[in-house]
């Protein structure tokens, strides 16, 4: 077996006195899609933000490809300068689209380039057309992001996480936002990238998209994994019963 993209081991995360995570522990290998599932307070968005240090853990240790993430030579805390690097092999993809609202679709994802690639403008154009035509938007390249929908919005931003050629993608409910006749055209765009054998961790409250997709789920509660096993295993015959209870509420 290849060794794994990413690991995680011993994950807390505490604010003051409230302790969200208290002990993660998982792989994801090479081409892995895992869906992280749970109720609302569960620690999944908690536990995305900090494999990219987005937030600090309290302690535990992440490895991407390896190497420690958020940690330099001698122990030392990463600053987000130090940071960039790594995080740019983590395309992340928000609940929120976080576009720069003055510039062109495409000039949001060309700037990230140049930024994080120190690549050249024509570089960082021709790349943020071809991520473009990936998510089914090279028609709205000149459009600002004020003119499209969320749905739109969101698939640019997709487009500008796989324009840093990331390691590993990570989705934080990114459908969560959206009315529900635009969450299908997002949906879509995730279900390429994971036939196109993307290593994926998404967090999401969509059940059988999760189903379809994943490999792997790994069901979060009161800040512990509480059940993991193959997404359609999980899903259809869960043994646990907060899991059998979770599932049942969102399957109405």
């Amino acid at each position: 077996m290849s060794n794994p993209i990413l690991s995680v081991s011993g994950l807390h995360k505490s604010y003051g006195a409230v302790e969200v995570l208290k002990g993660i522990d998982f792989e994801v290998s090479p081409g892995e899609k895992i869906a992280l599932l749970g109720p609302s307070g569960s620690g999944k968005s908690t536990c995305l933000r900090c494999v990219n240090f987005l937030e600090t853990p309290t302690r535990g240790e992440i490895l991407l490809d390896g190497e420690r993430v958020g940690v330099g030579s001698g122990g030392r805390a990463m600053n987000n300068r130090d940071l960039a690097p790594q995080r740019a092999q983590m395309g992340m993809v928000f609940q929120g689209f976080n576009l720069w609202p003055h510039l062109s679709v495409r000039d949001n994802i060309a700037i990230a380039v140049r930024k994080v690639q120190k690549s050249s403008a024509a570089e960082a154009r021709d790349l943020a057309e071809a991520m473009l035509a990936k998510v089914h938007m090279a028609e709205k390249a000149d459009a600002m992001p004020g003119q499209l929908s969320g749905g739109q919005q969101q698939r640019v931003a997709i487009a500008r996480a796989l324009a840093q050629r990331p390691k590993l993608m990570l989705f934080d409910e990114p459908t969560s936002a959206l009315d529900p006749e635009l969450v299908g055209e997002v949906l879509n765009v995730m279900h390429e990238l994971a036939d196109e054998g993307r290593t994926m961790l998404i967090v999401t409250h969509e059940i059988a998209f999760a189903r379809d997709v994943a490999d792997r789920v790994l069901f979060l509660y009161d800040g512990v994994i509480e059940e993991e096993g193959p997404a359609r295993q999980v899903i259809e015959t869960p043994r646990k019963d907060r899991t059998k209870a979770f599932l049942s509420r969102m399957n109405g």
